[in-house]
């Protein structure tokens, strides 16, 4: 595999990886195994938990006919019943992310703590690599899902503020504990709660693992980026998917790199440092675009994604141009 590898460099800061990452059939080699197991056990639920949200309807109907008439005690215990599943749904999306979480380290520890380069790293281990990739796909979904459906912070709301009602008169039915709904509120209220989750994850991975570089967790983040970018954009490695939805995934995964990236690395990822090239990523985005319109809805929340959810573009430092492309 090691003659697949070569960085072709534009710039001495910005290497172009190029070389093709099986996301669709890579397997654990014998010493990717144990830390594969612990991280696909977390990953099986992933697919089950975006479908719920996909088809998520929530009670807001019966949530209006409640607050609508505050004497009809029937239409009161419809909401009341109708909102609970709910509550016990998100709450099963917040402990997910407390899996979640916990796998974050594993996978940086597995790619970044060797004498080995990243680079080849990746390109030796890629079934971690695409659990990585997994894990960004599913952070980026999942978010963009939740800010789209006001549903689940309207079901949330009306919960906590039933729950307190109850409570104060003496009455019985809590469906979570006040701590877990505490815990909950802070998690929803935020508008991507599951980038939130990964990218605290991962700058406390950083933190605690002095020993390794900064730069190698970036170089990671980085990598996988531009890898994505290549593989959609070289002809030769596009034609070896397997799946239309490939396509979509890399990009995903581009997106959900660089985001992350921004967040976790101190000078972010529109800095002349940054070895990620953003200005070709989102030339990419819009390439797709206009390609294959069937990909208008996906790619233009990709945008928005890079535009809204990033954490140093609208800093004073960050060249304007970078503004002017996500405007």
């Amino acid at each position: 595999m090691g003659n697949l590898l070569r960085i072709l460099s534009d710039k001495s800061h910005q290497p172009k990886v190029d070389f093709y990452l099986d996301f669709e059939g890579a397997l654990p080699t014998d010493d990717e195994k144990e830390v594969y197991a612990e991280v696909e056990e977390v990953l099986e639920s992933a697919k089950m938990i975006l479908e719920e949200l996909r088809t998520y309807e929530g009670a807001s109907d019966d949530i209006r006919q409640a607050i609508s008439n505050p004497n009809d005690e029937d239409l009161q215990q419809k909401a009341w019943d109708a909102v609970s599943p709910s509550v016990l749904k998100l709450k099963t999306y917040f402990d997910y992310s407390s899996s979640l979480e916990k796998a974050i380290p594993r996978v940086f520890g597995f790619l970044t703590n060797s004498s080995e380069s990243v680079l080849r790293r990746l390109e030796e281990h890629q079934a971690i690599a695409k659990q990585l990739a997994n894990i960004l796909q599913f952070t980026l979904s999942f978010d963009d899902m939740k800010m789209t459906n006001p549903a689940i912070q309207n079901d949330f709301s009306y919960y906590r503020r039933t729950q307190s009602r109850m409570k104060m008169e003496g009455q019985s039915g809590e469906v979570v504990s006040n701590e877990m709904a505490n815990r909950m509120s802070l998690f929803y209220a935020n508008p991507t709660p599951m980038l939130k989750t990964v990218s605290d994850s991962t700058s406390k991975f950083v933190e605690e693992n002095k020993d390794i570089p900064i730069e190698n967790t970036g170089d990671v983040l980085s990598t996988l980026a531009e890898l994505c970018r290549t593989m959609i954009d070289t002809p030769s490695y596009r034609e070896r998917f397997r799946s239309k939805e490939t396509v979509v995934f890399c990009l995903q995964v581009m997106v959900g790199n660089i985001i992350l990236y921004d967040h976790t690395q101190p000078a972010g990822v529109f800095c002349k440092k940054s070895t990620i090239d953003v200005r070709q990523c989102v030339k990419l985005l819009r390439d797709t675009q206009e390609a294959d319109p069937s990909q208008q809805r996906a790619v233009e929340s990709l945008l928005n994604a890079l535009k809204y959810t990033t954490k140093h573009l609208n800093d004073d430092s960050t060249p304007k141009t970078y503004k002017q492309l996500l405007a």
